[in-house]
Formats: structure tokens, sequence, C-alpha cells
């Protein structure tokens, strides 16, 4: 399992409006992030894995829409979710 529910719930409470705030972007963005760096790290002892690397490149698509959303409805709260997360460097 790439996230266990501990560390889901922490992110939630981390990023999240509330307690039970699953659907905010900021929360998404970083649900995502979190299993784009497990994903990551696996291809590094696992270079042939062609289909997790499909999934991958589908979790970093739905990831910058997300962010394109959240640049456009709320341009502070995109900057500071992108440094939180250490996103662009």
């Amino acid at each position: 399992m790439v996230l266990t529910p501990e560390r889901k719930t922490e992110l939630i409470k981390e990023y999240g409006k509330s307690e039970t705030d699953t659907g905010s972007p900021e929360v998404q963005v970083a649900l995502l992030s979190a299993r784009i760096d497990y994903l990551t790290e696996h291809f590094k002892s696992h270079q042939k894995d062609f289909h997790s690397r499909t999934g991958l490149l589908r979790l970093v698509g739905k990831r910058r829409q997300l962010l394109n959303y959240l640049r456009k409805k709320d341009i502070q709260g995109y900057r500071d979710l992108i440094a939180r997360l250490g996103l662009r460097k």
C-alpha cells in the first residue's frame, strides 16, 4: 500500500481546512504528491515497470490540472501550497 491510513489522515489534517476535508484541491494535491514521491522511489529499483509508469504519468497530469485550477481560483493559496510541498525549485 502506498499511503497508510495514518499518513493519509496526517496529510488531510495538515493541508485541509478541517479534519474531514478530503475534497479541497490542496488536500488532493498533497495526496497525489505523496503517491508520486512513492512511485518515483519505486522506479529507482524497478526501471522496467512500464505499467506503473503509465499510472505515474496520469497522477502527474491530474496534479497539474488541480494546480492550474487552484492557481486560477486562489493565487496566494497556490503559492503557499507549492512552497509547502517543495514542488517548484
